[in-house]
């Protein structure tokens, strides 16, 4: 039995947390606090209090709120040239999982000659190491779906070319993270089911994948048990501090998991459809392809004794075959509205979907080597089919 295991970020968890934040030892002087472009973190007060904080502890600041849903390279560039501008010494992720992403290469980018796409590995991706260190990463988040505040990855997509890929290496990582549960109870009901199913996936990929060991299981189907029990709570009574707590503990518990196994060829498969369509939620996207994913590898036999853990922990206590996850996982959809989500209403069209096919070996093919077993292109391509609506 070998593994590593290397989680290095420091994590504030729990509701109030967000108001230490001044008491902590801050990773810089002067922060770039990145913000998305939408109105939620200024009209919940979530940005003031963050500042509230910085004056505390004497830190300098400036804003950058350009972010979008799927962070795009130009913003990324755009970010990293106004944090060498101001002369920025760190930087600050305040947001969902694309923030915190963005934050990310922007520190990298903030340090390192050329663009973030230069570092890319897969696709059009340069597949360059970065020279020099980037800023020190302060993430704190106010969703619960990416675990990214307690791993090293960035997912970002390339305007010109419609390609979603994930970047990020050991020193990526948050230097620090809050998770305080406060912060996401205004997140709307939609939203919460679909980040908490991107929560579910990374878990469910990281048991499946080949390179999990047991602190890993540990996470994950802790991650599952409380996903399965709580998230129809929370999407259904968004108020429900319990509910929003444990959701929230599930995240960080499948963002540690990416630090350890990572996801595998479910989020390969999903990177294009978002990649392609912007107005596609990432978590939606997953929905949309997961009852025939999970029954492809329930199929194979391969990983049935995993597939019944899975649905033991999401709350099928009597599972006795692989295909009883993916009961369990239909039942989850259902009881948090979302079993009803149609590719065809975010444009996408069937005979694209050999495209997409290609586009997921070719972007993102480094989580096809985690799974459990092959998964071929062609059976890849029917996982699509049967997912179509």
């Amino acid at each position: 039995m070998k593994f590593q295991h290397f989680v290095p970020t420091k994590i504030l968890f729990g509701c109030g947390q967000l108001d230490k934040l001044h008491k902590q030892r801050l990773p810089g002087k002067k922060a770039l606090i990145v913000i998305s472009s939408g109105t939620s973190v200024k009209k919940f007060g979530y940005l003031k209090r963050l500042e509230e904080q910085l004056d505390k502890a004497g830190i300098t600041y400036v804003l950058f709120d350009k972010i979008l849903p799927n962070p795009i390279e130009a913003h990324v560039m755009e970010g990293a040239d106004f944090a060498k501008k101001e002369a920025c010494d760190f930087v600050i992720g305040l947001g969902g999982g694309s923030i915190i992403d963005s934050a990310k290469a922007i520190a990298v980018m903030a340090t390192n000659e050329g663009t973030i796409w230069d570092y890319i590995f897969g696709g059009s991706g340069g597949s360059k190491i970065p020279e020099n260190s980037p800023l020190p990463i302060v993430a704190i988040t106010t969703t619960a779906g990416t675990g990214t505040e307690a791993d090293p990855w960035a997912v970002i997509t390339h305007q010109d070319k419609n390609e979603k890929i994930g970047f990020g290496y050991d020193k990526t990582f948050p230097v620090l993270s809050v998770v305080d549960p406060e912060l996401m109870l205004t997140v709307p009901e939609k939203l919460t089911a679909y980040q908490g199913f991107d929560a579910l996936f990374h878990s469910t990929e990281g048991y499946l994948n080949k390179n999990t060991n047991p602190i890993n299981d540990m996470y994950t189907l802790k991650a599952i048990e409380l996903i399965g029990k709580y998230l129809p709570v929370a999407v259904n009574d968004g108020e429900n501090m319990e509910a929003r707590e444990n959701v929230a503990l599930a995240n960080t518990l499948s963002g540690m998991s990416e630090s350890i196994s990572g996801c595998i060829s479910e989020h390969a498969m999903e990177h294009p459809l978002s990649g392609h369509n912007p107005k596609l939620e990432h978590g939606a996207g997953l929905i949309m392809i997961c009852e025939a994913y999970y029954a492809y590898w329930a199929k194979t036999g391969i990983v049935n004794q995993r597939l019944i853990d899975m649905a033991k922990a999401l709350g099928k206590e009597d599972a006795e075959n692989p295909e009883d996850f993916v009961t369990a996982l239909h039942e989850l959809m259902v009881s948090c509205g979302v079993d009803d989500l149609k590719m065809s209403d975010y444009g996408i069209k069937k005979e694209d979907l050999t495209m997409y096919t290609k586009a997921a070996y070719e972007t993102m093919g480094g989580l096809f080597k985690g799974d459990p077993g092959e998964l071929a292109f062609q059976d890849c391509l029917k996982i699509y089919e049967k997912s179509y609506k």
